[in-house]
């Protein structure tokens, strides 16, 4: 063999084999298996000719691609700030720890790397007492706003996940304007007054300006928290589409003179079940405004998120609140997560998948005091106790295992993006399935490739009985096998980019495995 054509078979060779996948993050139904981390080491699970498929085939299609995925988190209510500085102050290793769990976007570390935050302004249904950023009536100068108005401890607790998380998106929203500009003069309930749309605008300037002064950039805004919801027993406002667009459009042009103009504007943040009218009427009203519209999990489904996708297919849609309830079942829960919000939302164009109150005691408080919000107890992704303890809950494992899929894979890299995938095989409707392509800062470094399936095979003929499903694993021709558990399987595995072969990828061999080529050709010379 001639020594070109050698280096040339080699290359391929390694390309083939190093299609390997080595890494693994599970959840399974029984706990046996929490979020936990599995190197394959010396048996990787290698991608080899085309064979029979197995009882699930996922396909991955990598030439269809999607929407790139920002993030997965939930809200920092001043409930879950005030829990998390308790902590610190009661345990501050275990405080610390449950950041970097939570938190840390390292790739590879035993973390979930929670990217993207929402932040109320203003007190909502989980805060200790009512109060916006000005309180003083008639006050349309703010001439008395005051940001510091929140706890300090909702700043200080945003502060230390910024230390840990570089990557973190701050979603901020208010539960209600201050109460002089509403039908009720309170904030609890009623409806904005339109006198004050413009006033209300400028009102939202300031607020993010108070955060950037805080040391927390806003990566984007929401006009208002479920604005077709009234409820006078917390903080809650009827504000029209109208209303919201024009609120909109005069705010877009008050960040961009102000030095915010990368700020995004999202519309409407509330249930599916109304996706084909109001957010659409905000579009059709002032679409320049927005960047796009967010969804809440309450009421409808989430293939609705789709009517406003195909009207608007360049505008961006959010997934940016559901909670999870006080005794609820902890496998079916994370079936439901998963099917409608961390792969559902996904595959239903959402960047983001977002749960609500990041941090909740046992009880699912601490709550406003007389509010009738979450009607038998919200739980929090994660649960802090009054003796300086914390346990994981349901929200934190569904959405932890479609979050290690999408980081990015080197400092300052792209998120994931989300490709093309179909199951097949006579147990395809067995396994739901989400697809991710990860580029590189260096195109000569190889694309990770991660997909995150839930098998949910767990009943026969409406008897419990969980059965693992032996899955093929299609790509780029070649082919791997793996049996899914019951529960939440992500997995990865890394090659280059497709017609690169001449270029980076050769330049990446050589750099490599150049030693093992003159070793081979070195034996053939022989």
């Amino acid at each position: 063999m001639r020594p070109c054509a050698l280096v040339l078979f080699l290359i391929f060779f390694h390309v083939v084999a190093s299609q390997q996948i080595y890494d693994i993050w599970q959840t399974t139904w029984d706990r046996s298996k929490l979020f936990t981390y599995q190197n394959l080491g010396g048996s990787p699970i290698g991608f080899g000719a085309p064979n029979v498929i197995g009882s699930a085939d996922i396909d991955i299609d990598e030439a269809a691609t999607f929407q790139s995925v920002w993030g997965f988190g939930g809200s920092l209510t001043d409930s879950s700030a005030q829990l998390f500085s308790n902590l610190k102050s009661r345990n501050s290793n275990n405080y610390w720890a449950l950041l970097n769990e939570l938190f840390d976007p390292t790739d590879g570390a035993n973390s979930a790397g929670l990217s993207y935050i929402r932040v109320p302004l203003g007190a909502s249904d989980f805060s200790p007492y009512v109060y916006s950023y000005d309180d003083s009536n008639g006050d349309t100068s703010f001439n008395n706003f005051n940001i510091n108005n929140a706890p300090a401890s909702l700043y200080s607790v945003l502060r230390d996940i910024m230390s840990i998380n570089n990557l973190l998106k701050v979603h901020v929203v208010p539960w209600s304007p201050p109460g002089w500009m509403k039908s009720t003069g309170a904030m609890n309930g009623g409806s904005l007054q339109s006198k004050y749309v413009s006033i209300y605008a400028k009102y939202l300037l300031k607020c993010v300006q108070g955060f950037n002064s805080n040391g927390i950039p806003p990566y984007a805004i929401s006009i208002q928290n479920e604005p077709q919801n009234s409820n006078p027993t917390y903080p809650s406002t009827l504000i029209s589409a109208s209303q919201e667009a024009q609120i909109g459009t005069q705010l877009r042009t008050l960040l961009n003179n102000n030095g915010f103009s990368g700020v995004r504007i999202i519309g409407y943040d509330h249930n599916w079940d109304d996706a084909s009218t109001y957010p659409v009427q905000l579009m059709q009203q002032a679409g320049d405004a927005f960047a796009g519209v967010s969804f809440h999990c309450y009421a409808g489904t989430v293939a609705q998120q789709d009517a406003f996708h195909a009207l608007y297919p360049q505008k961006e849609i959010y997934f940016t609140e559901c909670s999870g309830e006080l005794g609820s079942d902890w496998w079916s829960d994370i079936k439901w997560y998963m099917d409608n919000i961390f792969i559902g939302s996904i595959q239903h164009n959402s960047h983001v998948g977002l749960m609500w109150n990041i941090a909740l005691d046992g009880n699912g408080a601490p709550m406003l005091p007389g509010t009738n919000s979450c009607g038998g107890g919200c739980r929090g992704i994660v649960q802090i106790n009054s003796d300086g303890s914390y346990s994981m809950n349901q929200e934190f494992y569904s959405m932890a295992q479609a979050s290690k899929a999408i980081l990015p894979r080197d400092i300052g890299g792209p998120w994931g993006t989300r490709i093309g995938v179909t199951v097949g095989g006579t147990l395809n409707w067995a396994l739901r399935v989400n697809a991710f392509v990860t580029g590189r800062t260096n195109a000569a470094d190889w694309n990770r490739y991660s997909i995150v399936v839930l098998n949910w095979y767990d009943n026969s003929n409406s008897n419990w009985n969980p059965q693992p499903v032996k899955t093929t694993i299609e790509f780029r021709g070649q082919q791997a096998t793996y049996t899914f558990p019951v529960g939440v399987t992500t997995l990865w595995w890394y090659a280059p980019n497709e017609g690169t072969l001449t270029n980076s990828t050769i330049k990446n061999f050589v750099h490599e495995g150049y030693g093992a080529v003159q070793a081979a050709m070195r034996m053939l010379s022989q």
